[in-house]
């Protein structure tokens, strides 16, 4: 099971408890190509074939325009993507969890290279920030869904 890179100078890990079917959390989050319609810090997204390991998708977020491959696909429970970025190297590891009425989502993810070297502690709190912002969209539109 790939995870994080430990030893990297940022990572952020957060949790969320969603009020929504598993399976409208878990289909809201890997429509990659829908991401900017619910997130409001996605200004486009583009899943090239269907999502399975492997595959790419490209994005843009905070004005960054950034390639992603899917490393780790568990349909329902568990997705990871990572690829560089402007020098950053980033994985990101998602995770679903079906608690009573509640999904527990859990996001973390880890920044690697020398721009995080040189700013670890602002890139860190930039990606608090966006992943905090990107679960409260998640929670947002799914219960609205549900």
């Amino acid at each position: 099971m790939l995870t994080i890179d430990k030893t990297a100078p940022v990572i952020v890990r957060l949790s969320s408890e969603i009020d929504a079917p598993l399976e409208t959390v878990w289909s809201l989050h890997t429509r990659i190509d829908d991401w900017p319609v619910w997130n409001t810090d996605i200004d486009q997204a583009r899943l090239e074939g269907p999502l399975a390991e492997g595959a790419s998708f490209t994005w843009r977020t905070h004005g960054l325009d950034i390639t992603s491959t899917v490393h780790e696909l568990v349909p329902g429970a568990r997705i990871v993507w990572g690829g560089p970025a402007n020098g950053i190297e980033g994985i990101h590891v998602w995770t679903f969890e079906q608690s009573g009425d509640r999904v527990l989502v859990r996001t973390e993810e880890s920044w690697s290279g020398a721009p995080v070297e040189a700013a670890a502690d602002q890139l860190r709190d930039a990606l608090r920030t966006s992943l905090e912002d990107w679960l409260t969209c998640l929670k947002n539109r799914a219960e609205k869904r549900s």
